[in-house]
């Protein structure tokens, strides 16, 4: 969430920013509900003084009652008239409130600005490549995508899955179960022995979790709610690990604060239709290890870099071809600053996919969530900076590892590091 002075006193710089962004929002109408609102708060304060002032008054004329000189219609007409400024109060203070909500609904839908390094682009066309690892490996045979290959293996049910909750959804069988579960422990431990605490969250999260991380109120038609009580499932661990220090002060000592945690995630795909239908590439249900961190604002950057790092580890250690593209204004997401996608090398596709999403949102959550920190030389708070990345989501490893690692009689070769997993070299 951007800070409404920021927005008063950099006005320019956010209508370029929503250009950049592709975003239409009324910059001038939030700056006039502002000024209004400030106004309407200069008439309460000045209500509540001459209120105040009244009031004391009638105090004194009170204690005065046994003089001579005690005028009772006065006291009257003082009480009427403080009367007359409560109603005065009121009315404004529901203006006030209505002001406040209507600011309000149009700053939580105001995406974050982008850091000045992020390419100006119009779409995903514009990202720009930064680097890439391993060589796509030559085959002496066709290869097959990671649906086909499973199916021929047993290892993934996409039918009776569909049969079961519908499309979009996958029925992981034998080694398939295993491999995911490997992939899980291995991320896991990988991500430990790099600094991050393991969590555990829950899977269902209330409004004003999805609310700090900047999920709702932009992305409503993208969760899957329940209404009694109201809960929303998890579209990304990022959602329960940011808020475990929501509404907290946290001290400069305890910072950096890093988090792994394993949840499944529950995305409904809305606008997708059409793409990526079959395959694990666009589930419904999918599971995903994730990478979080709360950092000091002048640490951030260089926090990002070691993020993404740590993400593009896990695939150097499966020996998975990647390439990392720089997100231009265009493609960036609604929280974020910064971000690096890591995309892993799809042979049956011919292509990269985006495997893991690495962002610096600054102090954009922080200030939904109302996360601080007090620096221990210096008064008062200061907004921690966010950061969260994928490391990695566990349904698309599967198919990489699949279509990378697949062999002219069916077979997949295990990567080394998930053999002690997974209790098997090559799966038949």
């Amino acid at each position: 969430m951007l800070d409404i002075r920021f927005i008063r006193e950099n006005t320019g710089m956010i209508r370029q920013a929503l250009i950049n962004r592709n975003y239409t929002i009324d910059i001038d109408e939030i700056l006039r509900l502002e000024d209004d609102r400030r106004m309407l708060q200069q008439q309460a304060d000045e209500l509540r003084s001459r209120r105040n002032i009244i009031s004391e008054e009638i105090g004194m004329m009170k204690k005065l009652q046994h003089k001579s000189d005690f005028n009772l219609e006065t006291t009257k007409d003082k009480t009427a008239e403080v009367k007359d400024i409560s109603d005065s109060i009121k009315s404004t203070e529901d203006k006030l409130k209505s002001i406040e909500e209507k600011i309000s609904s149009i700053v939580m839908v105001l995406p974050n600005i982008p850091h000045a390094t992020v390419p100006i682009g119009k779409d995903e066309t514009d990202n720009v490549e930064i680097r890439k690892w391993g060589e796509p490996r030559q085959f002496d045979f066709p290869a097959l995508n990671h649906w086909d290959i499973a199916k021929t293996l047993d290892i993934i049910d996409f039918d009776r899955a569909a049969k079961i909750a519908g499309a979009r959804f996958a029925l992981m069988k034998g080694y398939g179960a295993r491999l995911e579960r490997a992939i899980m422990n291995f991320m896991l431990d990988h991500n430990g022995s790099r600094g991050y605490k393991e969590i555990f969250p829950p899977i269902l999260v209330n409004r004003e979790s999805m609310t700090g991380t900047g999920q709702l109120p932009k992305f409503a038609e993208e969760l899957f709610r329940i209404t009694d009580p109201e809960l929303y499932l998890v579209p990304t661990a990022e959602v329960p690990v940011t808020n475990i220090h929501a509404g907290e002060i946290l001290k400069e000592d305890e910072l950096p604060i890093y988090y792994t945690a394993y949840t499944p995630c529950f995305r409904r795909e809305a606008g997708s239709y059409g793409k990526d239908t079959r395959g694990l590439i666009r589930q419904h249900q999918f599971n995903k290890v994730e990478l979080v961190k709360f950092v000091k604002p002048e640490h951030s950057y260089d926090e990002l870099e070691r993020l993404t790092d740590d993400a593009e580890d896990i695939l150097r250690q499966l020996g998975l071809p990647y390439r990392v593209v720089l997100l231009s204004t265009g493609d960036i997401g609604f929280s974020a600053a910064k971000t690096y996608d890591i995309e892993v090398w799809l042979p049956g596709q011919n292509r990269y996919r985006e495997i893991s999403s690495c962002s610096n949102f600054e102090d954009f959550q922080a200030r939904r969530a109302k996360i601080r920190f007090k620096r221990n030389d210096k008064k008062g708070t200061e907004f921690v900076h966010t950061l969260n990345g994928s490391g990695l989501a566990i349904g698309r490893t599967v198919a990489a590892i699949i279509e990378n690692f697949q062999q002219k009689d069916g077979s997949v070769v295990v990567p080394e590091v998930l053999r002690t997993y997974i209790g098997v070299e090559v799966i038949k």
